[in-house]
């Protein structure tokens, strides 16, 4: 097997397509694995840089794989999208990903730690708890909404984007 430099990791729910590439860019691998068989392959893998497109889970992957030795490179999305060739499908975006990661002038994001990302959630819990209360004090203006009807499924529609729960008698009542 020819010397690893680089792995490129599309993350997604359950499975993960890994492509692994040169320091010269020549595909060595590209493998599907499940959530639970990724570290077992990537504490086999010898270490080398692995990089991953910016999603939800992309913190605690990159400090997961951080632990086995790697050097963890994550990139925003927009970055990458220029380097994929194909048709848009789970190893064209892990080649791509790795592709991106070989450039010099590419520009990476720190992963956080859990301390950093706990910091972050307590600093938007305020927000939601002053959305909330704007939802509650919206629901009281109901002849608003009555000529207004749109104002009202806006409203909704953030509220449930926020992933929070409508009470019953607040803001869109009998909603789920």
């Amino acid at each position: 097997m020819e010397e690893i430099s680089i792995v490129g990791i599309d993350l997604a729910k359950n499975v993960f397509q890994v492509h692994g590439a040169t320091s010269e860019g020549k595909p060595v691998f590209s493998r599907k694995f499940r959530r639970a068989k990724l570290l077992a392959f990537m504490s086999d893998t010898p270490e080398c840089m692995v990089a991953m497109e910016a999603c939800a889970s992309f913190h605690h992957w990159g400090r997961e794989i951080g632990m086995l030795g790697h050097t963890v490179k994550l990139i925003p999305p927009v970055y990458v999208k220029p380097y994929v060739k194909r048709q848009k499908n789970d190893a064209n975006d892990a080649e791509a990903i790795a592709e991106a990661a070989s450039r010099l002038t590419m520009r990476f994001v720190a992963v956080k730690s859990v301390e950093k990302q706990a910091s972050a959630i307590r600093l938007t819990l305020p927000l939601v708890e002053r959305f909330d209360e704007l939802c509650w004090n919206n629901a009281r203006l109901k002849t608003k909404f009555a000529q207004r009807p749109s104002l009202l499924l806006r409203n909704i529609l953030i509220y449930k984007a926020l992933g929070l729960r409508l009470r019953r008698g607040g803001l869109g009542a009998g909603i789920d």
